[in-house]
């Protein structure tokens, strides 16, 4: 008898580690354990979504016939740990053999490499191939390069997989459409809503759990409304496909208050836990082109966040780990301040996205990057300090997804290896991107003063005290030619705004 054990983002039933599983002896093995709930304090929602979707896929397995052996977060005997759970699963079954799909996140599979010499049996860890490029192929592809730049890979999946290809070119004649994707959002702008999903009462079950035993963690669990099984998953998917992924492209940069969702997909949540797979959502968004259901500029970008940077954040996670999280390439040393949990603060760009996190445990990409990333970057937050945050607020946040998206996108950490510059902005960007400023404490027009949007002042502090480092840059040659151009009575107004207002917020005064 072999023990097939599946994680908590593994739930496809195409899933490596189910090869070749005899229903009629073989065991497939689920836990719920507490050191996967709370080595960062994950957001409640998030828990939810986890632990039903699993429950879910565990009923479903045993719909096709499968045995198994399911244990729950408050089991009397649960030892809290995935490994102590094996163990105990061991003692109990005695199988032949363990097999399993190596994990996702560096700590797990390194303790997975300890299973068979602690537990007595043979390990199996497979390949995920969920994904579209093996941990091989992006090794061979990144052989070489001085520069890991996405947009190569991106091309070479394209190719590869022969997605939006008109014979050796890209349909369209670009490879990326990216400049059109810029819009703000018109105050007339009417959004279709997102998936919703009402609790059954396995996720009902699960929702009072985490309430029990988790209500001190981020987050709030009232709404709860995410797909918690592939069917659902599905359902948003193709949700997204009709009714808003005609106008993703256009407003994908957009940011409007009171709109969490806007024409976003809302499925990475889905992908990272294996609900849906990588190439069915590439497929319907290309098969949505074709039929002439959504433009190209919307496709093309939606396809590139799949195939493209989801599958190279994942490439260098692999290929960079384990100094990668140790990156600190600019000396960042600041803790997070608290309104990134309490959302009480003055900045109101800032105050939107910390709620719609707490709320949904859900915010889109520029708010992530461009609003509370750049935040944290002009600041100088330390990386260990943001990448936790991430990683706990965020349905759809895995290590090996966060880490590179905040050590090397958010945070420039890495000092270039992601990302060929920082995304560092002012307030201007957020003010054209969004209409946070309208409603402000501070005035987004001011560079200078207690009334000055901090994302001004904050923006060229950044520069001044990184100038060593990112005026050989190329990509930020303008910028520090105008930079230097400033005389001494502006830059020591700069210099001492930021003081003032970093010396407030460390202090815990409200900013």
């Amino acid at each position: 008898m072999n023990l097939h054990l599946v994680l908590g983002d593994q739930l496809n039933p195409i899933i490596s580690s189910l090869e070749g599983a005899d229903q009629s002896q073989d065991l497939i093995m689920m836990c719920e354990v507490l050191e996967e709930a709370t080595y960062v304090k994950h957001h409640q929602k998030k828990l939810v979504f986890i632990f039903s979707a699993m429950r879910h896929f565990a009923a479903e397995l045993r719909e096709a016939g499968f045995q198994v052996h399911y244990v729950m977060l408050d089991d009397a005997n649960n030892s809290g740990t995935i490994g102590g759970e094996l163990k105990r699963a061991v003692e109990q079954f005695q199988p032949n053999n363990i097999i399993v799909t190596e994990a996702s996140e560096y700590r797990v599979l390194q303790a997975m490499k300890s299973w068979q010499a602690n537990l007595g049996v043979p390990v199996d860890i497979r390949p995920d191939t969920r994904f579209l490029c093996s941990h091989q192929g992006f090794a061979k592809w990144a052989d070489g390069r001085k520069q890991m730049r996405m947009e190569y890979f991106y091309r070479e999946m394209r190719k590869t997989y022969s997605i939006l290809m008109d014979g050796d070119l890209p349909i369209g004649g670009d490879w990326n459409y990216d400049a059109d994707n810029r819009k703000p959002a018109p105050s007339s702008l009417s959004v279709p809503p997102t998936y919703h999903q009402a609790p059954d009462a396995i996720t009902k079950a699960v929702i009072e759990l985490v309430r029990a035993r988790f209500s001190h963690h981020f987050g709030t669990l009232d709404g709860f409304h995410y797909g918690v099984n592939r069917t659902q998953a599905l359902l948003a998917l193709k949700q997204f496909i009709e009714t808003r992924l005609p106008l993703f492209g256009d407003y994908q940069d957009a940011m409007v208050q009171g709109e969490p969702w806007l024409f976003h997909s809302h499925i990475s949540l889905y992908l990272n836990s294996g609900l849906l797979l990588p190439m069915e959502c590439v497929q319907l968004a290309e098969q949505a082109y074709h039929q002439q259901l959504a433009p190209l500029n919307a496709v093309e970008g939606f396809i590139r966040q799949i195939v493209g940077w989801r599958e190279y954040v994942r490439g260098v996670y692999w290929h960079s780990m384990p100094d990668y999280a140790k990156a600190n390439a600019l000396d960042a040393q600041r803790q997070l301040p608290d309104f990134y949990w309490t959302a009480e603060t003055n900045m109101n760009c800032i105050k939107q996205c910390v709620t719609e996190t707490q709320q949904h445990a859900y915010a889109h990409h520029i708010q992530r990057l461009m609003v509370l990333g750049n935040f944290a970057l002009l600041t100088a937050m330390h990386p260990n300090e943001v990448n936790t945050w991430y990683l706990l607020v965020y349905a759809d946040a895995y290590e090996w997804v966060e880490l590179p998206n905040v050590s090397g996108m958010v945070l420039f950490a890495d000092g270039g290896q992601l990302g060929s510059k920082p995304y560092a902005a002012s307030g201007t960007y957020i003010n054209k991107m969004s209409n946070y400023c309208k409603r402000c404490h501070y005035d987004v027009k001011a560079k200078h003063g207690e009334s000055a949007c901090p994302f001004n002042y904050l923006y060229w502090d950044f520069l001044i005290r990184n100038q060593d480092l990112l005026a050989r840059n190329p990509r930020m040659a303008m910028i520090y030619n105008t930079l230097n151009k400033m005389d001494d009575a502006k830059k020591k107004m700069i210099l001492d705004d930021s003081k003032h207002f970093l010396t407030r917020m460390d202090a815990g005064e409200k900013v």
